[in-house]
């Protein structure tokens, strides 16, 4: 495809999975289970067409607002992805032949101890693989990333005229990953929501109409397309 070699990030907002449950009139866990599968198969297509690096915005720090209920139910869905996928790994070569690191973006400290256990170990497993880079940002958010990145720079007390953007990019949670050359949303709404705000400053935006757990392969060759006649800037 053309420009595809220009394609170094891309990334994923997977939304719609709650509206698809309401609109097919089924329990909310079997869209979830829907989409995280449409997700496994996304990071296959992603790495057939030579993306290196995938981000996918999984759980803001605004969905802490949500109810007890609903974020308990999040965090539950999220461990037991974790489990699963360790354990495929472990257990299955050709997992491992994939090649894909997982790196979690955003307030680990923030999510349940057992997660942040498993969190790590994904981590450790996969930090010598480089076949596909694959972010997952949870209890992430761009404000909190900008605010921390302050915070940090104020802590190592580096005088004002010191300060440029290469440095303020350094103490960001994502420093030493490119910046995203296109994102993804599904779902319907077109806005960054609270993502990446810093990096996504010269980032290509590609919205779709479906909800998450019904995109598909073609969907995603169309969005190539559209970022293939794109004229960068930056």
């Amino acid at each position: 495809m053309q420009n595809m070699q220009n394609l170094n990030h891309l990334v994923l907002f997977p939304d719609g999975n709650g509206h698809w449950a309401r609109k097919g009139n089924m329990p909310s866990v079997l869209a979830y289970k829907k989409g995280y599968e449409n997700l496994v198969d996304f990071c296959y297509w992603c790495k057939d067409r030579g993306v290196k690096m995938l981000t996918v915005f999984g759980f803001t720090t605004e969905n802490w607002k949500r109810a007890p209920k609903a974020v308990d139910f999040l965090m539950d869905l999220l461990e037991n992805i974790m489990i699963s996928n360790i354990e495929k790994y472990l257990k299955n070569k050709a997992w491992q032949e994939l090649g894909i690191r997982v790196r979690i973006l955003g307030q680990k400290e923030r999510l349940p101890k057992s997660l942040q256990k498993l969190v790590a170990k994904a981590e450790e497993l996969t930090k010598n693989n480089n076949k596909l880079f694959l972010n997952l940002a949870i209890s992430y958010g761009g404000k909190w990333d900008i605010l921390q990145a302050v915070k940090k720079i104020v802590e190592q007390k580096i005088s004002a005229e010191k300060i440029d953007e290469k440095l303020f990019e350094s103490n960001l949670s994502t420093a030493g990953l490119p910046n995203p050359d296109l994102i993804i949303r599904t779902g319907g709404h077109q806005r960054l929501s609270n993502f990446a705000l810093w990096q996504s400053a010269y980032t290509e935006l590609y919205f779709s109409k479906k909800d998450w757990p019904e995109f598909t392969e073609k969907d995603l060759d169309d969005a190539l397309e559209y970022f293939s006649k794109c004229t960068r800037h930056a």
